[in-house]
């Protein structure tokens, strides 16, 4: 009967342990809202930060690093409203 009972314990308690050793997940390193990134190289790897709104600014962060600039490629472009196009039109 303990055998049972541990059994069940252990097997309820499995779920538990397995939700505790998940790995948090990593936020996303483009941000969209920006759109300069910079990736610093360094001898444990690289890492991506994109928190510039020029590439002068990322430019002035990266000098005297071995790092590089580049255009974000996930951020939101905004147009400027421009004229509609027009409707296809037919022939009669």
């Amino acid at each position: 009967m303990r055998r049972i009972k541990n059994a069940i314990l252990l097997v309820a308690g499995l779920p538990g342990v397995a939700l505790l050793t998940i790995a948090p997940a990593r936020a996303q390193t483009y941000d969209p809202r920006y759109p300069v990134c910079i990736e610093i190289y360094t001898i444990d790897g690289s890492s991506i930060d994109c928190s510039f709104t020029s590439i002068a600014q990322c430019a002035a962060t990266a000098s005297g690093q071995s790092a590089q600039c580049y255009a974000n490629p996930y951020a939101l472009r905004s147009r400027a409203p421009g004229p509609s196009p027009s409707p296809p039109r037919r022939n009669r």
